[in-house]
């Protein structure tokens, strides 16, 4: 930590975002590219989005839920400019190679080859453009058999390996958040800060590709390697930890569910004589470690059941915290809307939208010596005028590309 809370309120220096003056050219859609690009922005770049006339991204037409935009573009898209083009033209074109100019960074996420169609591949800009940083996000990579496979989030969920470890034993669970898009969203930002710190040594850019499989089975890495060389995979254990027990949900008397989770000998007497008030379990063979807990689970599972079928779940996490044993609320979305940790660290904010203010949090990772570049949803095609303007377009030159269906 950075000593007390109080670090938070005092900047130490005045300085502006690492990323500030750099400008991030985004060619993207859907979740993994705007997720990168948001979080480039917020470090302070320049990120202007690309966006097809009239529909634009069609992440804004997934759902209407905030206040009548939709909430995964309203998550992914704040702090950006909106800039429409239709790159089937040649204006665009020449639009798209002004921008590119001054660019140090391309983010895409097209259809598979499709920016290679355009000249907008590693090599067709590297020439022109040596500081140019090309990094293209795709669901399986640009060879090989599944190249051009389209990888929606739940398919390379499934690619991936995810849904033989997630749900039941009877019936696999895709993750209720976009998490192979996400895990490639973030694979790509961090791919992006190294080649910006490569650059400053080498004074070129360089191409990143990164693909959803990819990104996804990193993070696959522990049942992975559970099933190393032909080993049982973990099986499929709903809200449980797969081989460490008692790792999960159970239930309060007053019907509410908790998370618990024992790591070592050490809690697991503490929660045996603290707890459930039955220290003779310590010494039960079926439970003398974590691997026999784990295979004797579920009588276990019923032993601790009815002891916490006894106690509300105030009692319970009372019980939880006195004996040092770690737990958690199982929150829905209401909850965590109003969790008062988020509340104390001042994560919650506002920022403008189409639609008018909304509600957001703060990215993670807060730093004494800037702010964070937060600013507004933007609105399709929004910024095209004020980024014309910039490339040195005219007023009537901006109408005529208008009049034209250009941008």
């Amino acid at each position: 930590m950075c000593g007390t809370d109080a670090w938070r309120d005092i900047p130490m220096t005045d300085l502006p975002p690492p990323l500030d003056g750099l400008l991030v050219i985004a060619l993207e859609h859907a979740i993994a590219a705007p997720l990168c690009t948001r979080q480039l922005a917020e470090l302070g770049a320049r990120v202007v989005k690309i966006e097809r006339r009239r529909q634009g991204d069609f992440a804004r037409h997934y759902d209407s839920r905030v206040n009548n935009l939709s909430s995964h573009f309203v998550w992914t898209n704040r702090s950006k400019e909106s800039l429409t083009l239709d790159l089937k033209q040649d204006e665009a074109t020449k639009v798209l190679g002004r921008l590119l100019a001054d660019a140090d960074v391309l983010v895409q996420n097209l259809a598979p080859n499709a920016a290679a169609r355009m000249g907008l591949s590693f090599t067709d800009l590297h020439e022109t453009h040596p500081r140019l940083i090309v990094c293209n996000i795709t669901g399986y990579g640009d060879s090989g058999p599944y190249a051009s496979k389209k990888a929606y989030d739940l398919l390379v969920q499934a690619e991936a390996g995810f849904l033989s470890v997630t749900g039941t034993p009877d019936q696999p669970v895709k993750s209720g958040i976009s998490i192979a898009d996400i895990a490639a969203g973030m694979q790509a930002h961090s791919a992006i800060l190294a080649a910006l710190l490569q650059r400053q040594r080498s004074g070129l850019g360089s191409c990143i590709d990164i693909s959803m499989l990819e990104a996804m089975v990193e993070w696959m890495g522990f049942p992975l390697y559970y099933a190393y060389k032909g080993g049982t995979a973990p099986v499929r254990s709903g809200a449980d930890h797969a081989s460490i027990y008692p790792y999960g949900v159970f239930r309060s008397g007053d019907d509410k569910l908790l998370m618990l989770g024992i790591q070592n000998h050490r809690e697991w007497v503490s929660f045996c004589r603290d707890v459930l008030d039955n220290e003779s379990l310590t010494s039960d063979q079926r439970f003398a470690s974590n691997s026999a807990r784990s295979e004797s689970r579920e009588q276990l599972q019923a032993l601790i059941q009815q002891q916490f079928d006894k106690w509300s779940a105030v009692e319970i996490v009372k019980r939880l915290d006195a004996a040092q044993i770690a737990n958690a609320n199982a929150n829905d979305m209401a909850a965590v809307w109003d969790h008062p940790q988020l509340r104390a660290l001042k994560r919650y904010i506002e920022v403008d939208s189409p639609a008018g203010p909304v509600s957001a949090l703060q990215p993670p990772g807060h730093n004494n010596s800037y702010d964070p570049a937060i600013s507004a949803v933007p609105d399709l095609g929004q910024h095209t005028d004020s980024i014309l303007t910039g490339l040195g377009y005219s007023t009537e030159q901006i109408s005529q590309l208008k009049s034209a269906g250009v941008v």
